[in-house]
């Protein structure tokens, strides 16, 4: 099961809105075939797998990284496949909560084969954990936050002069992530000091490059910005409480779409409607505030730098709620190093 988990991985940023998925398959207890689901649209990691294992899946054992599909889609149901295939049993790590597509278990036990479930779970999950949340709430999009620190905790010193805190490695890794969301959003005060591009520029190209998000309480974002400039080439969204309608009508103009909508909660509920079932948000340090403090983070991922920024450096938790952020309220999904600097994920104890 741990092979299939690294093998789903190799969709990453190609497989949205569907899951990553990988699966081997296994006889006398040697791995003779694998698979994993390369890209939407393409066969499932089942199939894959099946076929290149041909007559000899007969008797196997097929280990899938989640419930094969029961349904009709782009492609055949999966359970179909493996029931053709005369395979002796499946090892499931993780259900599928899909309404339509989950119901391969029951599918495959009523049809004489034997199924084990839970193997390797808690990793199956985190790897497609956008994809669990997108089918079990529908009140906002899953959110990634991610933030680049100093050692003392700081986003940026205190004359703003330092862009870049984190080395080329790390950027490299933001890059990855961008890659396998649906959005990158930033409040307005990092649009206007940085300017961002907010697009995958290193690495393999998603799929569908994610849309650019401002959150600009007031329609600040200028019209000569990097973001408003390309809106015609990359999606751009701006989320306020209210634009004045001269703005709102220029920015219209130049290719980019407006939610106007009061309250953060509803904001976020209005993209999810939209269609953005995983945002990732790379600052400020008001917008982390307000969705820390909201709850609506479900994974921190910080890129500490080796660097002190000192007294009146910009704090990256100084707008958080107090109780927020505390050491036992978080767990540590993944730490790794990049370059100088530690990448570290977290996600809320219990979630």
């Amino acid at each position: 099961m741990r092979r299939a988990l690294v093998l789903a991985r190799r969709g990453w940023g190609r497989t949205a809105p569907n899951p990553l998925v990988g699966a081997v398959v296994v006889r006398d207890g040697a791995i003779i075939a694998e698979g994993w689901h390369a890209a939407f649209g393409g066969p499932h990691a089942e199939a894959v797998a099946l076929a290149t294992a041909g007559d000899r899946a007969r008797g196997a054992d097929v280990y899938v990284t989640l419930e094969p599909c029961a349904h009709h889609g782009k492609t055949p149901p999966c359970v179909d496949a493996l029931i053709a295939a005369g395979v002796r049993r499946v090892i499931v790590a993780v259900a599928d909560p899909h309404r339509v597509a989950g119901g391969g278990i029951a599918t495959l036990r009523a049809a004489g084969i034997a199924v084990t479930e839970g193997v390797e779970r808690e990793a199956a999950e985190e790897l497609n954990a956008a994809f669990l949340f997108r089918h079990r709430d529908d009140s906002r999009p899953f959110i990634t936050l991610k933030l680049a620190l100093s050692l003392d905790g700081a986003l940026a010193p205190g004359d703003r002069s330092q862009r870049w805190l984190t080395g080329e490695a790390a950027r490299w890794q933001v890059h990855r992530l961008r890659s396998g969301v649906d959005a990158v959003g930033v409040g307005i005060g990092t649009a206007l000091s940085d300017d961002p591009a907010l697009t995958v520029r290193h690495g393999r190209r998603p799929r569908v490059p994610p849309a650019r998000l401002v959150f600009d309480s007031h329609g600040r974002l200028p019209l000569e910005s990097q973001l408003v400039r390309t809106a015609l080439r990359v999606p751009t969204w701006v989320v306020s409480d209210l634009i004045p309608a001269a703005t709102a009508a220029a920015l219209t103009r130049a290719g980019v779409r407006l939610f106007a909508v009061s309250g953060l909660a509803a904001q976020l509920r209005l993209l999810r409607e939209a269609g953005i079932g995983h945002l990732m948000v790379e600052g400020g340090a008001r917008l982390a505030g307000a969705l820390l403090s909201g709850t609506f983070v479900d994974r921190l991922v910080i890129f500490q730098a080796p660097v002190l920024l000192g007294a009146g450096a910009l704090s990256a938790f100084g707008m958080v709620s107090p109780g927020m952020g505390a050491p036992e309220q978080w767990r540590v999904t993944d730490r790794r190093e990049c370059g100088d600097d530690l990448m570290t994920t977290y996600a809320p104890a219990g979630r």
